[in-house]
């Protein structure tokens, strides 16, 4: 379950644009866990004991403009972000586990800073170069869009929980607190920002032709019921890659770690006991 996160349970970095925000805990190799888009760390409240309990050294940090981080008020770039924040600790090579925007934040670390991570595990998502094509997701977020444009964010958060179902199930069809989680991650997040606010952010060029250098183990872990483009750009990176794989979690969406975290963290922790 979903703990009260609270500024003191998280360490900060004073990045040179405000402090970056992150979970620390545990000994042992390290793993860094990046959440998807509009939530933050606590996404992995079912990941980070379980992983700690097994002998690792588990990293959840919110990224710029999520959570309990700052916003942006520059040119940024998210891997460059992760990359200092693992040489601030001194830290690393790292496995690096990404959901959704996390997957393309682990992605483009390892291709930006490939001397800090040792292995990738990715699930719906593949590089920052995302590939939308598929009718549902497409819908979603066109009305996203409409929403946050208008300023309705209740409407939005409701827009967005439609993503933890996917499109082969309602919202009503998924476990509630997983639902509930999210809503309450991704309110906190849109608090943190404005209508119509400068985006930023800055794209990482040219990263699927980058992706068949990138000579570390990478493992998708898919939601059966997920979107087409969620498993299709995951099923991408590890097609591209020299060592890829991709394992399926069967009745679990997007957020396979939030419906099925046990099966969820069996798989992972397998794929990190094989590096």
């Amino acid at each position: 379950m979903m703990t009260a996160t609270t500024a003191s349970d998280l360490r900060f970095f004073a990045s040179t644009d405000g402090d970056l925000a992150y979970r620390d805990t545990g000994a042992g190799d390290l793993v860094v866990l990046v959440h998807p888009g509009y939530v933050d760390h606590r996404i992995f409240d079912d990941q980070i004991p379980a992983l700690a309990a097994a002998g690792y050294r588990v990293i959840a940090p919110d990224v710029r403009g999520h959570g309990f981080s700052a916003n942006a008020s520059r040119p940024f770039r998210w891997a460059d972000d992760l990359g200092g924040l693992l040489r601030h600790l001194d830290a690393g090579p790292a496995v690096l586990v990404g959901l959704c925007m996390g997957a393309a934040v682990a992605t483009d670390t390892a291709l930006e800073h490939p001397g800090l991570v040792r292995a990738v595990a990715v699930c719906g998502g593949g590089t920052s170069a995302f590939e939308h094509t598929d009718p549902w997701t497409l819908e979603r977020a066109g009305e996203s869009a409409r929403m946050l444009a208008a300023g309705d964010v209740a409407g939005w958060i409701e827009a967005f929980a439609k993503n933890v179902a996917g499109p082969h199930r309602t919202v009503a069809e998924v476990d509630p607190e997983a639902v509930r989680r999210m809503r309450d991650m991704a309110t906190h997040t849109v608090s943190k920002h404005t209508v119509g606010e400068t985006d930023w952010y800055v794209p990482l060029a040219d990263s699927w032709s980058r992706v068949p250098k990138l000579d570390v183990p990478v493992l998708a872990i898919h939601g059966s019921l997920d979107a087409a483009d969620g498993i299709g750009m995951a099923e991408r990176l590890v097609r591209t890659v020299p060592n890829g794989r991709s394992v399926t979690i069967e009745d679990t969406g997007h957020f396979p770690n939030l419906e099925k975290p046990g099966a969820f963290n069996e798989i992972l922790l397998d794929f990190l006991r094989g590096l």
